[in-house]
């Protein structure tokens, strides 16, 4: 199979969809690789890296979308590169479909093939590709929440972890997976006051087992977030449920409960988001105020950090990667659970049940 690797080009986003080490094992296996010239730059791999893995570089992406029956990116294709994709074509990477209809409908139009990487599945239930990016998104949750609650950012000018004799901030995760696991644990190590929400008790039980003290756990329900997000100075949005938009669970009239100055980091933007007043950003323009509470909302957090990104991305990618290449889309679906959860569109139809569901609402 001829797999193409294009240079991506959402907003600041420095990630690339495979490795040089990636590479050789597809060429190894007999496959062809296409490295779209300078995609590797934004995480420190150069062409000449690529060349010796054994990829051939393109020039042009037009000339890589025309050669590839395999398309490997990391984030959903750009309007630009709608015209560029031709029907049948394998498209590898993030969607989030049920966050865009006009994404869904220029997929559909299309006729390609959309395997994403977020509904990926094993039979443990785990989501193996998204797991990395959410460790990362959830630790960079607390590392720019922190920076938006200084004063010079708009933020109320609290140290997130205090200093003696002086309180630290609270902050309040709703959702105790991947994401919000990862940014208690960077907030409670700060020292900063943690409480995490989630409707699972096996999960808070684990969750209060292995982090710190100053992490309290609680079952949420309406009447607990409208009290936690009263009190929070920073509040990370958390939530996931495979393939479908995210609840929202923090309504406008919480938000202007917030005082002045607190910091929301929804981190569920990518499916819609968890919290009535969040809307999209990016890292060139990455927050705004609303009702004086600062919202980060950046798209694809994990962009910005592109060289500890994307190894620990393509760590993960790759096994599915070389099932798909091996196997061609149709039998891997067939072989692989996991991979039949992540067909999302198959020529021109929506098969995935959540994103269908999304849209018929």
């Amino acid at each position: 199979m001829i797999i193409g690797v294009p240079k991506e080009i959402k907003d600041n986003e420095f990630r690339v969809g495979i490795v040089p080490g990636g590479v050789e094992e597809l060429v190894l296996a007999g496959h062809q690789v296409l490295i779209e010239k300078g995609a590797g730059s934004g995480s420190g791999i150069s062409d000449k890296e690529f060349k010796e893995a054994g990829a051939q570089i393109a020039n042009q992406k037009r000339e890589l979308f025309r050669r590839a029956q395999m398309i490997l990116k990391v984030k959903e294709p750009q309007a630009s590169e709608y015209k560029l994709i031709r029907p049948g074509q394998i498209l590898f990477c993030y969607f989030h479909f049920a966050a865009s209809q006009k994404l869904t409908q220029a997929i559909l139009k299309t006729k390609a093939v959309a395997i994403a990487y977020e509904t990926i599945r094993l039979t443990s239930g785990e989501h193996p590709l998204l797991t990395p990016m959410s460790e990362v998104a959830g630790k960079m949750a607390i590392q720019e929440g922190a920076k938006y609650l200084e004063r010079s950012m708009g933020g109320k000018g609290i140290l997130l972890g205090g200093v003696p004799g002086v309180r630290p901030a609270k902050v309040v995760v709703i959702g105790g997976g991947v994401v919000g696991f990862n940014a208690a644990k960077i907030a409670s190590g700060i020292g900063a006051k943690v409480t995490v929400l989630d409707i699972n008790p096996s999960r808070l039980r684990y969750i209060e087992d292995v982090l710190p003290k100053n992490v309290t756990t609680l079952v949420s329900n309406r009447r607990v977030i409208r009290e936690e997000v009263r009190e929070a100075d920073l509040l990370v949005g958390a939530v996931y449920v495979e393939g479908a938009k995210a609840p929202r669970l923090v309504t406008k009239e919480m938000v202007r409960q917030m005082k002045p100055g607190s910091v929301i980091v929804d981190v569920a933007i990518d499916q819609g988001g968890c919290i009535e007043t969040a809307r999209p950003t990016t890292h060139s323009k990455p927050i705004y105020l609303w009702q004086g509470v600062v919202h980060y909302c950046v798209t694809n957090i994990p962009g910005a950090v592109g060289m500890t990104s994307t190894y620990a991305l393509t760590n993960s990618t790759l096994p599915f990667v070389l099932e798909i290449a091996k196997l061609g889309y149709k039998e891997a679906v067939r072989h692989d659970p996991a991979v039949f959860h992540g067909l999302n569109i198959d020529q021109g139809v929506l098969v995935h049940p959540a994103v269908k569901a999304a849209f018929r609402k």
